[in-house]
Order: C-alpha cells, then sequence, then structure tokens
C-alpha cells in the first residue's frame, strides 16, 4: 500500500495558488499527512552585470523574500487549517528548488499548479510544472488554474 505522509505543496501566491492549497490541505487531512508549502523567489543573478549593482539586485531579492515570508504567514493560516504543515521561502529557480527541496525533505507527493501557458509564453517560460514533472523522483499532482477552489 501506498503511505503518504509528506507532501509539498508548491505555490506562487497568485490566485491559482488558492486550489493548489485547497487540494494539498484536503489530501492531507485526509491520509494525515504533513505539509511543506513551498514558494520560490526567483534569484535574479542572472541579471548581475547588466548594468545593475549586485547589491541593488541583492537588496531587491531580500525585499522579496521579506515580503513573501508575510505573505506565507498569511497564506498558512487562511488555507491550512487543522493541518500539520510548515512554510518555506526559498530563492533560485523554481523547478530546481521544488525537486531539491522534495528530495531533501523526503516528500511522498508534490502538488502544484500549472499556468497554463500556450504558443509564445511557454517557449518563452517554459512550464515550472513539466519540468518537475519529468524529473521529480515522486508522483506530482498538478491543478490547473480554472478549476474552481473547494
Amino acid at each position: 500500500m501506498i503511505d503518504i505522509k509528506k507532501i509539498l505543496c508548491a505555490i506562487d501566491f497568485s490566485e491559482a495558488s488558492t486550489p493548489v492549497a485547497d487540494y494539498t490541505a484536503t489530501l492531507a487531512k485526509a491520509l494525515s499527512a504533513e505539509v511543506l508549502v513551498l514558494y520560490v523567489a526567483p534569484s535574479l543573478s542572472q541579471y548581475v552585470g547588466f548594468h545593475v549593482p549586485p547589491s541593488s539586485i541583492e537588496n531587491f531579492v531580500k525585499d522579496i523574500v521579506s515580503g513573501a515570508d508575510e505573505s506565507m504567514r498569511k497564506f498558512l493560516d487562511e488555507h491550512f487549517k487543522d493541518v500539520a504543515v510548515k512554510g518555506e521561502v526559498a530563492t533560485g529557480y523554481a523547478a530546481e528548488e521544488i525537486i531539491t527541496t522534495a528530495e531533501e525533505e523526503k516528500a511522498d507527493l508534490i502538488v502544484m499548479g500549472t499556468h497554463g501557458r500556450k504558443g509564445i509564453d511557454r517557449i518563452l517560460f517554459g512550464s515550472v510544472a513539466e519540468k518537475v514533472v519529468k524529473t521529480a523522483k515522486c508522483p506530482v499532482l498538478t491543478i490547473r488554474p480554472s478549476l474552481p477552489a473547494a
């Protein structure tokens, strides 16, 4: 029998994060699993050298992370009542951080949203969900943004 005891819930604080959180909380309650909610802030280190001083980029990223910490606290309070949950804010490339965190935390399942990008947007921005699905060592449940929150 499959035993799901830890779920990694990857969010981006967009509207699509609500149904992702709702599905994760429902699964966690049904399975008595604990949840790690992960938000990945972009590192922006690739912009060092583009006539932007590194200290400006570092300060900007610190501001993003600081704001994300506060957003995470509110998000957990709103969406994960009666669930064993903790939140984490990381910095880096989203797909890589999700996969690394899932492996380090020994997650049994990853739940994340898809933005449903098509055409040129998908070519330019890629699909974090697709990269996670293709490389994660555990199952990945993806939630389309058009699905209503529970």
